[in-house]
């Protein structure tokens, strides 16, 4: 099928995404799930995405801008929506209040900008504090936070909804400097509660965290939340975590051209590889633009006709050539550069290895070019 004239496409399938989410349901046990879907919910499609898991029951949605909480709000999402990356004008906070998000605090000039957007609209914002416990790079630090939550709940405009930090690795399979950040959370949380403040909602774990259930639950039972982004879209944040999730997005693509060449035949631009024997060269048309790394020349794959067949000559903005040897190969047929078929794949863990980059990188980067098929 053509989109746009082309066949490159991000498939997006919904009924993973449900399955994925009813496994970290069951990992969270009684916490809650906030449900992360920034960045376009990681290249899925935020609209969609959000709609899925919201009807199979998750309860809140954490996004990173006011801009990013506004176009979920437009399509009518009205759980509540965590803007993890705070405000940063009179005018954003305004904005935020009259759309009722939720907004994190980071350090005393947001709880200004928001108190003052709150009185200006005669509303009381929902807010949320960050606490800075090892990641060094947003929130308040761990022996700030009592002081700044304590001013947060003595402004009548602003309404505590919770507290939370995030652990920089998680990821590890060594948790040692994540028990050092729960340490850090938990001396945070004591010196709060010994200035009779008691945030709602208190939430640490990510999608490493949470994959990381049995070694770190008893460290975390005192969180009633948890916040997943890379696992509901079934991709796991390291080798070692062995929790069966299904990727939600295959990233695929069809042949447009086909030929025979003979050995020694130069193939794109600057010719950086020559065929070695007569084979067959194919060309699909998926690009640095559409979200190909460019590393992946002469050294990435695509699946076709279940089998893997090398990515050849240099990746290049619109196309990339692949060395089909003997075939049997057609225009028209389907090229899988990520993702799972019926006739097989390759998880984007795997590819990111090969492009020496994460996973989150090779989501996000799908351009905005690439429809966004949902089944």
């Amino acid at each position: 099928m053509l989109h746009n004239g082309r066949p490159t496409v991000a498939k997006i399938d919904r009924a993973a995404l449900r399955e994925n989410f009813g496994k970290i349901q069951y990992l969270a046990g009684d916490r809650e799930v906030i449900a992360v879907v920034k960045a376009n919910a990681y290249g899925h499609g935020v609209l969609r995405v959000a709609e899925t898991l919201v009807a199979a029951g998750c309860p809140r949605l954490a996004v990173l801008s006011v801009e990013e909480g506004e176009e979920l709000r437009r399509a009518g999402i009205k759980v509540p929506i965590l803007v993890m990356g705070g405000v940063h004008t009179a005018a954003e906070a305004r904005e935020a209040a009259r759309l009722r998000l939720v907004v994190t605090i980071h350090h005393a000039g947001h709880v200004a900008l928001l108190a003052g957007a709150g009185q200006d609209l005669g509303l009381s914002i929902g807010v949320q504090v960050e606490v800075d416990t090892g990641m060094t790079r947003m929130g308040i630090s761990a022996s700030r936070a009592a002081e700044l939550l304590e001013f947060v709940v003595s402004e009548r405009a602003l309404t505590l909804e919770g507290v939370y930090t995030h652990f920089a690795r998680a990821d590890e399979a060594d948790l040692a400097a994540t028990y050092e950040q729960i340490d850090q959370f938990k001396a945070a949380l004591r010196a709060a509660q010994a200035r009779e403040v008691r945030p709602p909602l208190i939430h640490a774990a990510n999608s490493a965290a949470l994959l990381a259930h049995h070694e770190l639950e008893p460290a975390l039972a005192f969180t009633n939340a948890v916040r997943v982004g890379l696992a509901l879209y079934g991709v796991l944040p390291a080798p070692h975590f062995d929790v069966p999730l299904k990727p939600v997005m295959t990233f695929a693509t069809r042949v447009v051209q086909v030929r025979r060449v003979k050995a020694g035949q130069a193939v794109g631009y600057g010719g950086s590889y020559r065929t070695d024997k007569e084979t067959i060269i194919a060309t699909l048309p998926a690009g640095y633009a559409d979200g190909v790394p460019r590393c992946l020349g002469n050294r990435g794959h695509v699946t076709l006709r279940g089998r893997m067949h090398p990515i050849v000559g240099r990746v290049s903005m619109d196309y990339i050539t692949i060395d089909a040897g003997e075939g049997p190969i057609a225009i028209g047929d389907e090229a899988i550069l990520f993702g799972q078929t019926a006739t097989g794949g390759v998880r984007v863990e795997k590819v990111a290895e090969l492009a020496e980059t994460i996973s989150y990188d090779l989501l996000t980067r799908v351009g905005a070019r690439v429809p966004r098929i949902c089944f």
